[in-house]
């Protein structure tokens, strides 16, 4: 008998699983850490336009050596290059974009995610933090939120839980979680299972079945 050994994706395929829930022309924000890496394995042929909370919109990626410039930055701070037809504007216009629901897709970093679909993501207690920052009008302006990170925490405990124990940046926010053992969409005290990466397992996910639903195994999400 062959055995399919477990193969979880790794963070490149965990944000081009991301990456294809995009559609033609949507908005995307993206949140500090593991999405600023988005920007660079988007496909020539899908048209995209990245939004910084800072003021930008058409985002390309990081510039290339030499090309860097002090002022031209994302909402994390750091350099990037821009796409033909790129605009600039103030930071009233740009929350006004994400509190009006102009943004179709947030993609952002998580701590923690519940079967209710709340989200914490933005400090630990006790722990030094420079604050929330967009997150919390992201999570509740912006169309679809997901949430991509590693699916256990540094103790080993899953991040999918039923409830978060971190304060929340925001509740009932989160459509899919993608973690490198699958895509998750949280609803109504479980999590559906959409995908799992290959060779991966429900006993893998080490989530309590009662928080699980698996009707929807390999279901298309609902973009």
């Amino acid at each position: 008998m062959m055995t399919i050994q477990k193969q979880p994706w790794s963070k490149e395929e965990m944000l081009d699983e991301v990456i294809g829930l995009f559609n033609q022309g949507c908005s995307v924000n993206l949140g500090i850490g593991l999405p600023t890496m988005i920007p660079e394995r988007i496909p020539a042929d899908l048209d995209v336009f990245i939004q910084s909370e800072n003021g930008v919109l058409g985002v390309l990626g990081r510039p290339d050596a030499g090309q860097a410039s002090p002022t031209l930055i994302n909402a994390g701070k750091e350099t990037i290059s821009i796409r033909a037809g790129a605009s600039f504007f103030d930071s009233a216009l740009s929350f006004g974009m994400i509190r009006g629901g102009h943004i179709d897709f947030c993609v952002l970093g998580g701590m923690e995610v519940d079967s209710e679909g709340s989200l914490a993501n933005w400090i630990v207690p006790g722990q030094k933090v420079t604050g929330m920052g967009g997150a919390m009008d992201l999570v509740h302006g912006a169309k679809h939120v997901i949430v991509v990170m590693t699916h256990f925490n540094k103790s080993g405990a899953p991040k999918l839980r039923s409830k978060c124990s971190l304060p929340l940046t925001g509740m009932n926010c989160v459509n899919l979680v993608v973690t490198e053992l699958g895509i998750f969409a949280p609803k109504a005290g479980l999590f559906r299972v959409q995908k799992l990466a290959p060779g991966v397992s429900i006993d893998d996910l080490k989530l309590s079945s009662s928080l699980l639903n698996m009707e929807e195994m390999h279901a298309p999400a609902p973009y």
